[in-house]
Protein backbone atom coordinates (compact mmCIF):
# COMPACT_ATOMS: atom_id res chain seq x y z
CA UNK A 1 0.00 0.00 0.00
CA UNK A 2 2.67 2.33 0.60
CA UNK A 3 3.97 2.00 -2.74
CA UNK A 4 0.99 2.78 -4.49
CA UNK A 5 0.99 5.80 -2.35
CA UNK A 6 4.26 7.23 -3.28
CA UNK A 7 4.00 6.46 -6.57
CA UNK A 8 0.34 8.75 -6.24
CA UNK A 9 2.29 11.53 -4.58
CA UNK A 10 5.00 11.45 -6.78
CA UNK A 11 2.52 11.73 -9.84
CA UNK A 12 0.95 14.36 -7.89
CA UNK A 13 4.46 16.37 -7.57
CA UNK A 14 5.40 15.64 -10.92
CA UNK A 15 1.67 17.14 -12.27
CA UNK A 16 1.84 20.16 -9.48
CA UNK A 17 5.73 21.04 -10.80
CA UNK A 18 3.90 20.77 -14.75
CA UNK A 19 1.14 22.98 -14.05
CA UNK A 20 3.38 25.48 -12.26
CA UNK A 21 5.91 26.01 -15.17
CA UNK A 22 3.25 26.24 -17.48
CA UNK A 23 1.84 29.15 -15.83
CA UNK A 24 1.27 32.13 -17.86
CA UNK A 25 3.84 34.76 -16.77
CA UNK A 26 3.78 38.38 -17.38
CA UNK A 27 6.15 39.23 -20.42
CA UNK A 28 7.60 42.29 -22.22
CA UNK A 29 5.27 43.50 -24.74
CA UNK A 30 6.41 41.93 -28.41
CA UNK A 31 6.47 45.24 -30.25
CA UNK A 32 8.56 44.25 -32.61
CA UNK A 33 5.34 42.67 -34.61
CA UNK A 34 2.70 44.88 -32.90
CA UNK A 35 3.79 47.97 -33.27
CA UNK A 36 4.90 49.29 -36.36
CA UNK A 37 6.88 52.18 -34.88
CA UNK A 38 9.46 49.84 -34.15
CA UNK A 39 10.58 49.45 -37.24
CA UNK A 40 12.88 51.94 -39.13
CA UNK A 41 12.06 55.07 -40.62
CA UNK A 42 13.75 56.02 -44.11
CA UNK A 43 14.10 59.35 -44.50
CA UNK A 44 16.13 60.61 -47.40
CA UNK A 45 19.77 61.23 -46.67
CA UNK A 46 19.87 57.91 -43.88
CA UNK A 47 22.23 55.25 -44.95
CA UNK A 48 20.85 52.17 -46.22
CA UNK A 49 18.15 51.05 -43.23
CA UNK A 50 18.61 47.19 -43.62
CA UNK A 51 18.00 45.30 -40.57
CA UNK A 52 21.51 44.79 -38.49
CA UNK A 53 22.56 40.43 -39.04
CA UNK A 54 25.02 40.80 -36.90
CA UNK A 55 24.38 38.92 -33.20
CA UNK A 56 28.05 39.32 -32.11
CA UNK A 57 28.83 42.24 -29.23
CA UNK A 58 32.03 43.88 -28.07
CA UNK A 59 33.12 42.26 -25.27
CA UNK A 60 32.03 44.91 -22.12
CA UNK A 61 34.35 43.54 -19.49
CA UNK A 62 37.73 44.41 -20.63
CA UNK A 63 37.43 48.31 -20.83
CA UNK A 64 36.61 51.29 -19.53
CA UNK A 65 33.54 52.98 -20.79
CA UNK A 66 32.93 56.65 -19.97
CA UNK A 67 29.70 58.64 -20.23
CA UNK A 68 30.11 61.41 -23.02
CA UNK A 69 27.87 64.47 -22.44
CA UNK A 70 28.23 64.96 -25.60
CA UNK A 71 25.88 61.75 -26.48
CA UNK A 72 22.07 62.11 -25.29
CA UNK A 73 20.59 59.44 -23.73
CA UNK A 74 17.49 58.23 -24.73
CA UNK A 75 13.94 58.04 -23.37
CA UNK A 76 11.33 55.64 -23.42
CA UNK A 77 7.33 55.29 -23.20
CA UNK A 78 6.02 53.07 -20.21
CA UNK A 79 6.65 49.49 -20.50
CA UNK A 80 7.85 49.52 -24.42
CA UNK A 81 11.33 49.72 -26.05
CA UNK A 82 10.19 50.74 -29.52
CA UNK A 83 11.85 54.22 -30.72
CA UNK A 84 10.29 57.45 -30.69
CA UNK A 85 11.02 60.33 -33.58
CA UNK A 86 12.61 62.06 -31.06
CA UNK A 87 14.65 59.20 -29.81
CA UNK A 88 15.89 58.60 -33.31
CA UNK A 89 16.68 62.23 -34.01
CA UNK A 90 18.81 62.21 -31.15
CA UNK A 91 20.51 58.74 -31.88
CA UNK A 92 21.37 60.45 -35.43
CA UNK A 93 22.95 63.22 -33.73
CA UNK A 94 24.80 60.02 -31.41
CA UNK A 95 25.97 58.67 -34.48
CA UNK A 96 27.83 62.00 -36.37
CA UNK A 97 29.65 61.98 -32.95
CA UNK A 98 30.56 58.24 -32.86
CA UNK A 99 32.02 58.37 -36.40
CA UNK A 100 33.65 62.22 -35.54
CA UNK A 101 35.10 60.44 -32.80
CA UNK A 102 36.26 57.05 -32.91
CA UNK A 103 36.30 54.61 -30.31
CA UNK A 104 37.34 50.73 -29.69
CA UNK A 105 33.59 50.06 -28.37
CA UNK A 106 30.33 51.31 -27.47
CA UNK A 107 28.15 49.65 -24.27
CA UNK A 108 24.35 50.97 -24.44
CA UNK A 109 22.92 50.68 -21.24
CA UNK A 110 19.16 49.86 -20.75
CA UNK A 111 17.46 51.32 -18.23
CA UNK A 112 13.60 51.59 -16.44
CA UNK A 113 11.74 52.71 -13.68
CA UNK A 114 11.46 51.29 -10.30
CA UNK A 115 7.90 49.95 -11.03
CA UNK A 116 7.50 45.86 -11.93
CA UNK A 117 10.01 43.14 -11.05
CA UNK A 118 13.39 43.10 -11.40
CA UNK A 119 13.87 40.18 -13.64
CA UNK A 120 10.44 41.95 -15.65
CA UNK A 121 12.77 45.41 -15.89
CA UNK A 122 15.94 43.30 -16.86
CA UNK A 123 14.23 41.68 -19.80
CA UNK A 124 12.80 45.12 -20.89
CA UNK A 125 16.37 47.00 -20.35
CA UNK A 126 17.79 44.53 -22.80
CA UNK A 127 15.40 45.18 -24.95
CA UNK A 128 15.57 49.05 -24.88
CA UNK A 129 19.63 48.65 -25.26
CA UNK A 130 19.55 46.00 -28.09
CA UNK A 131 16.59 48.60 -30.32
CA UNK A 132 19.37 51.11 -29.67
CA UNK A 133 22.31 49.02 -31.13
CA UNK A 134 20.13 47.60 -33.80
CA UNK A 135 19.12 51.40 -34.87
CA UNK A 136 23.11 52.56 -34.98
CA UNK A 137 23.66 49.54 -36.91
CA UNK A 138 21.24 50.34 -39.02
CA UNK A 139 22.88 54.26 -39.16
CA UNK A 140 26.46 52.38 -40.24
CA UNK A 141 27.76 51.98 -36.75
CA UNK A 142 29.45 48.31 -36.99
CA UNK A 143 27.51 46.46 -34.79
CA UNK A 144 30.08 44.37 -33.30
CA UNK A 145 31.42 47.59 -31.87
CA UNK A 146 28.18 47.59 -30.08
CA UNK A 147 27.54 46.38 -26.52
CA UNK A 148 24.57 45.75 -24.61
CA UNK A 149 23.58 45.73 -21.14
CA UNK A 150 20.36 45.87 -18.71
CA UNK A 151 20.40 47.59 -15.38
CA UNK A 152 16.89 47.52 -14.49
CA UNK A 153 15.45 49.46 -12.36
CA UNK A 154 18.74 49.10 -10.61
CA UNK A 155 20.44 52.57 -11.70
CA UNK A 156 17.77 55.16 -11.46
CA UNK A 157 19.00 58.72 -12.75
CA UNK A 158 15.83 60.39 -10.14
CA UNK A 159 15.42 58.57 -7.14
CA UNK A 160 10.93 59.66 -6.87
CA UNK A 161 8.36 58.18 -6.92
CA UNK A 162 6.40 60.49 -9.39
CA UNK A 163 5.99 60.09 -13.27
CA UNK A 164 8.59 62.83 -13.65
CA UNK A 165 10.91 60.90 -12.70
CA UNK A 166 10.28 58.08 -14.08
CA UNK A 167 10.01 59.22 -17.36
CA UNK A 168 13.66 59.76 -16.67
CA UNK A 169 15.01 56.77 -15.38
CA UNK A 170 13.07 54.57 -18.59
CA UNK A 171 16.47 55.31 -21.06
CA UNK A 172 19.06 53.79 -23.03
CA UNK A 173 22.45 55.82 -22.57
CA UNK A 174 25.46 55.16 -24.55
CA UNK A 175 29.13 55.12 -23.18
CA UNK A 176 31.90 55.20 -25.26
CA UNK A 177 35.04 52.82 -24.19
CA UNK A 178 38.22 55.35 -23.98
CA UNK A 179 41.15 54.42 -26.42
CA UNK A 180 44.33 52.65 -25.53
CA UNK A 181 45.74 55.85 -24.78
CA UNK A 182 43.66 56.50 -21.93
CA UNK A 183 40.93 58.70 -23.97
CA UNK A 184 38.14 58.87 -26.38
CA UNK A 185 40.44 59.42 -29.56
CA UNK A 186 39.26 63.03 -31.87
CA UNK A 187 39.24 61.48 -35.68
CA UNK A 188 40.06 65.17 -37.00
CA UNK A 189 42.64 66.20 -34.88
CA UNK A 190 43.84 62.64 -33.43
CA UNK A 191 43.44 64.93 -29.65
CA UNK A 192 42.16 63.09 -26.90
Amino acid sequence: MKLSTSRALAALFVAAVAVAGCAPRKSVKDQSTADASNAPVQREGDSAMAPAAETAEVDIRTGDFTPIPDLAPVRFAYDAYSLSEDARAALKKNVEYIKAHPTTGLLVTGNCDERGTIEYNLALGQRRATAVREYYARLGIPAKTIGTISYGKEKPSCHESTEECWTKNRRAETLMRKSPGGGVRDAKSGAR
